[in-house]
Parts: C-alpha cells; structure tokens; sequence
C-alpha cells in the first residue's frame, strides 16, 4: 500500500504544480491583452534602426580616436 501512496502524494503534488503554472498562465495572458498590439506585434516587423555609411564611419573613426588615446595612456605608464 505504500507505493499507491506514494503515488497519490505525487499525483496531489503534481496537480498543485499545475494549479499553480495555470494561474501563472492566465496572468501573463491577461497582461498580454492589456498591452494589446504591442503584445502581438512581432519581433521581425519592428522597424529597425539603420545608420548611414557615414554615421557608422565617424563612429568607428571616434572609437579608434579613443582607444588609441588609452594606450598611449598605457604606454606612457608601463616606461
């Protein structure tokens, strides 16, 4: 009889899991239908974000302007 007990203990253990995951689910689906469209606007239609040749040009121009001011930083502390 122990086994069928404990087999009733996790079934009853199992089934307050689901409860719980259930509740959890209508939760998020609710703030899902409150947000609206934005909830089902897809990842892959967001409208990205591009840079121009030349934006992306003087940003790697200023990157390189600032990491070389570092190692010389550096170079200047290491003699």
């Amino acid at each position: 009889m122990s086994i069928l007990a404990a087999i009733r203990r996790e079934e009853k253990k199992l089934k307050k899991q689901l409860a719980k995951l259930q509740s959890e689910l209508n939760g998020l689906e609710s703030a899902a239908k409150a947000l609206g469209e934005l909830a089902n606007r897809d990842l892959a239609s967001a409208k990205k974000h591009v840079l121009s040749a030349a934006a992306r040009s003087k940003m790697s121009k200023a990157a390189k302007k600032r990491w070389a001011k570092i190692r010389a930083k550096a170079k200047k502390a290491a003699v």
